[in-house]
Parts: C-alpha cells; structure tokens; sequence
C-alpha cells in the first residue's frame, strides 16, 4: 500500500481552502484519509500554512511520499530540511 501526503479541496466554489493529509494512494482526492496534518489557504496575503512538524516528520520516516505542491509546502516551512538532516544523522 502507497501512502501520499497530498492536498485535500475543502471550501466553497472559487473559495478553495486545503487540508494536508496523509492518504492511501488509490483513495480519490477527497475521498478517505489516514491522518490530517494540516492546512493550507492561498487566498490570504501571504498564504498560510499550518502544519504539525512532529506528525508530518513521523510520517515521512514511515515512508509516505509528499506530492510535488505538498513538498513544496513542507520545504517553505522548514521540515523538509529538518528530515534531511535527520536522515543523515543515522
């Protein structure tokens, strides 16, 4: 089973506002999920971002692949390089 950390739509039409989750890979989009990690909104200035470090973290070391946008996210917070940093440390 492939496990994704990826983007979950919630809002209203030309309102989006995201959940980041950790889901099997073959669930649809906004279908069931695993573990909610946090949230992203792009449509204040600037887009926030809200993710638990400890469980996103957690998840990477279990193997969960992040999309490219989720990536993306977690590189702008800084987690990203605390799990490479990590890596290398073992």
């Amino acid at each position: 089973m492939a496990v994704k950390m990826r983007l979950k739509r919630m809002g209203a039409k030309k309102a989006p506002f995201y959940r980041i989750v950790v889901a099997d890979s073959r669930s649809p989009r906004d279908g069931k999920f695993i573990e909610l990690i946090g949230t992203y909104n792009p449509l204040v200035t600037p887009a926030e971002i809200k993710i638990n470090e400890q469980l996103a973290l957690e998840w990477l070391h279990k193997g969960a692949i992040p999309t490219d946008t989720v990536k993306n996210l977690l590189s702008k917070a800084g987690i990203m390089k605390k799990y490479h940093e990590s890596k290398l440390g073992e």
